[in-house]
């Protein structure tokens, strides 16, 4: 079936790539006209998903979600469009140039009345203002807080996500304006299309479509949606622990979407991340360069320094060699163990899709560099900084949310997800377990090779429109799980 599956594919690939030859415009398969270039491009998509293992929904859903399903399906046009629009703005927070900040103001700014339009409550928060080294001011966009129904009956669950993107120029390797979503072989390239807007929009996809159909959300749903989080999340965590007995005070459950799959095709739930820790190490000899030919050879060279402490970190195969570094480690539990044996990770796969050649597994500071430094016996200065360090963040899988997750995604892609941990940093997911003290879950959409903080970002189109039933889903198997008189093992999983 594969090779009958990939042979059909290259054979429509032939059919679309000609109707694109003959007629010198089309630039996407969803851009090919004519009623034999449009079914080409059906079947090719079709046959894509087969082949790429894209699943089924292990049943057809049926009354409420059928009908959810299906104007997302009627409608993923328009999802799209919106997408393009929302990508089109350069809401890069990391360069601060006065022109990005004015972009990224426009971008919370059409997010907020994207969300006003959907009858939430919405409150803009205005936060400070960032001071640069140079002395200059900038202005931080400011952080959205809105919020659709206050039913005490409902859970309230609280979706995080971000509208700013990393630096993207077409000069760096982009094949298309990273600011023009292109559509190509159901791929969706932009900066920003996974990472995070596509995400957030999934979300308000989702939440759009009951509004359409007339229909009662089955949760409260609160939004926290930030612009500057490339850049820190600037005013972030002050903003949680000040609505700590305010807008958060009726959450019951926190959902971000900022993070990818393992594999390219199958879902994933994430319940935890390591963390990561920044240290800055600088060698000075003295405040003015010397002559290379006077000096050269009769004092000590700082970069010949700094290359041995940085050659001392770690070996070949990636383990650190700080003595002491692995003790607090916590070590792999037996049912982490049997958990991540299900997980279905194709390691030539994600060493494909990550464009590396090797991966390197079997992977104190300052102590460990002052010792390497002092047996050089140099004359240098050394110095070293933390300049950033941000705690691991591990949820309990058992939590309610957890389990709804899963069901959505059985519900939507037939299939069991991977758990997982992730290598990532999502510094928000620790500040709202630990200050508001509910459960938080992440929940992504991005496959394996989305690019993120890449060149050539992209969200296949599939993952865009298929997540934004995931989150619907999600809803109802929330409000279900939330009803006190039905225990989780007997609940009914119709609608």
């Amino acid at each position: 079936m594969v090779r009958s599956t990939i042979g059909l594919i290259e054979h429509f690939s032939c059919i679309i790539k000609f109707i694109k030859a003959d007629t010198g415009r089309a630039t996407s398969v969803k851009q090919s006209h004519g009623a034999l270039g449009d079914l080409a491009s059906s079947l090719l998509a079709f046959l894509l998903l087969l082949d790429g293992g894209m699943f089924a929904p292990s049943s057809p859903p049926t009354g409420l979600l059928e009908r959810v399903f299906r104007y997302i399906d009627l409608h993923q046009d328009e999802f799209v469009q919106t997408l393009k629009e929302w990508v089109a703005i350069e809401s890069d927070s990391v360069q601060p140039v006065p022109h990005f900040r004015r972009e990224l103001l426009r971008m919370v700014a059409l997010a907020a009345d994207q969300l006003w339009r959907l009858g939430a409550s919405v409150d803009s928060v205005d936060t400070s203002s960032q001071q640069l080294p140079d002395g200059q001011t900038l202005p931080v966009p400011p952080i959205i807080l809105a919020e659709l129904g206050n039913d005490p009956k409902k859970p309230t669950v609280c979706f995080y996500g971000h509208l700013d993107v990393q630096p993207a120029r077409r000069e760096d390797g982009w094949l298309t304006d990273p600011y023009t979503l292109t559509e190509v072989d159901g791929k969706l390239y932009g900066r920003g299309t996974t990472d995070n807007k596509g995400p957030v929009l999934a979300w308000i996809n989702a939440v759009s479509t009951f509004r359409a159909l007339d229909e009662d959300l089955p949760v409260n749903i609160k939004f926290v949606i930030e612009g500057m989080e490339e850049a820190g999340s600037l005013a972030l965590e002050e903003l949680v622990q000040k609505e700590k007995a305010g807008f958060f005070s009726s959450v019951d459950y926190v959902v971000i979407s900022d993070n990818l799959w393992l594999s390219r095709t199958k879902p994933a739930l994430t319940y935890g991340t390591r963390g990561n820790s920044y240290f800055s190490v600088e060698v000075k000899c003295r405040d003015q360069d010397f002559h290379s030919g006077t000096f050269g050879g009769i004092l000590n060279e700082p970069m010949a320094d700094l290359v041995a402490l940085l050659g001392s970190l770690v070996d070949s195969s990636g383990r650190i060699l700080i003595p002491g570094i692995y003790d607090h480690v916590a070590p792999l539990t037996e049912e982490e163990k049997r958990t991540y044996e299900a997980i279905d990770l194709d390691l030539e796969e994600y060493q494909n899709s990550s464009r590396v050649k090797k991966f390197l597994f079997d992977t104190k500071v300052k102590q460990h560099l002052d010792h390497i430094f002092s047996k050089r016996n140099s004359s240098n200065q050394m110095t070293v900084s933390m300049t950033l360090g941000l705690q691991p963040w591990v949820a309990d899988v058992g939590d309610k949310q957890y389990l709804a997750a899963k069901r959505a995604i059985k519900t939507v892609f037939g299939t069991e997800p991977d758990v997982i941990r992730d290598g990532s940093t999502i510094p928000i997911a620790r500040t709202f377990q630990d200050t508001i003290q509910k459960s938080v879950l992440l929940l992504p959409l991005g496959a394996a090779d989305d690019g993120e903080h890449a060149q050539n970002e992209k969200i296949n189109r599939w993952n865009y429109i298929e997540g934004s039933k995931l989150f619907a889903a999600f809803f109802l198997e929330m409000a279900k799980l939330h009803s006190p008189w039905q225990e989780p093992s007997s609940l009914d999983l119709t609608y």
